[in-house]
C-alpha cells in the first residue's frame, strides 16, 4: 500500500483501514504458530502498512 493512497482516504476509512490490518496482523501470526504460513514477509509488510496508516492518522490529527 502507497503512502499516497493513504493520504487520500478519510478519517473514518483510515480507522476501519487500521482495524482491518491490525486483524490480518494476527491472522498472520497464528499462522506462524502453527506452521501454515506460506510466506513470512507478509507479517513485516502488514507491520509497514499499519505504521503509515498510523503515521497519516496523527498527521491529519496535527492539522486540526
Amino acid at each position: 500500500m502507497k503512502a499516497n493512497e493513504i493520504r487520500s482516504m478519510s478519517e473514518t476509512e483510515l480507522e476501519a483501514k487500521l482495524a482491518e490490518l491490525k486483524r490480518d496482523l494476527f491472522m498472520l501470526r497464528m499462522q506462524l504458530a502453527t506452521n501454515h504460513l506460506d510466506n513470512p514477509t507478509k507479517i513485516s509488510a502488514t507491520r509497514r502498512d499499519i505504521a503509515r496508516v498510523k503515521t497519516v492518522i496523527r498527521e491529519k490529527q496535527l492539522e486540526h
